[in-house]
């Protein structure tokens, strides 16, 4: 008696169970990862802002402190946007006349905010408070990199949740002293030195849900 299927349809229905496993499996594996990747998250991406502010030229060659211009990080969830009054401490005085700072000078006798573009920008369902982490000795650096060598600034590091978790899980190696947390270039102590920190300020991030997601 003839066969129903050919011989060779069983090559075929083989090769096609083959690839909608693998379909399956594959195809949300790439998109989880596609989802975390720089080209989808725009890291490492610079930013372009309304103001040509170079964080090179303040933090590096003038040295100013991260908290001079982003104050509320030390007693707020948000580290702020420093207000154009404040830029004009210097800028009534130096390059006042400069065309690159025509919209600071306007936003500061207009009293029109100037509306700068984001480069960290967490879920509306992610909290997150500076505060808390620069109360417990968490740099700047740790999170947004080395901004005095940044022209534009960008996102250097993902902000992925595994990430934050990392650094929940063991955080000696980004805990600092009091007076290191603007210190850019900082390199932890030893492993002993950077736990006795840890311990000293009784420090023990949550890994829980609720953590993060209120």
């Amino acid at each position: 008696m003839t066969p129903l299927f050919p011989v060779w349809t069983n090559a075929l229905v083989r090769t096609g169970l083959l690839l909608g496993g693998l379909g399956a499996v594959g195809v949300p594996v790439f998109l989880l990862g596609l989802v975390r990747a720089p080209y989808t998250t725009y890291q490492f991406d610079p930013i372009d802002q309304p103001v040509q502010f170079d964080h090179r030229h303040h933090v590096r060659d003038e040295g100013i402190s991260c908290l001079y211009c982003h104050y509320t990080a030390q007693s707020s969830p948000y580290a702020g946007i420093p207000p154009t009054s404040l830029c004009m401490n210097c800028h009534s005085q130096v390059w006042d006349a400069a065309k690159v700072l025509s919209s600071v000078r306007h936003s500061y006798f207009s009293g029109d905010s100037i509306v700068w573009n984001r480069v960290h920008n967490l879920p509306g369902f992610v909290y997150f408070n500076h505060s808390i982490h620069v109360d417990r000795g968490v740099g700047c650096e740790s999170c947004h990199g080395r901004v005095d060598k940044m022209g534009l600034v960008y996102a250097e590091v993902p902000l992925t949740m595994s990430w934050c978790l990392e650094c929940h899980r063991d955080p000696s190696a980004h805990i600092r002293g009091e007076d290191e947390i603007t210190l850019m270039g900082w390199k932890p102590g030893t492993r002993e030195e950077q736990a006795r920190r840890v311990k000293d300020r009784n420090i023990s991030p949550p890994t829980n849900c609720t953590a993060c997601h209120r």
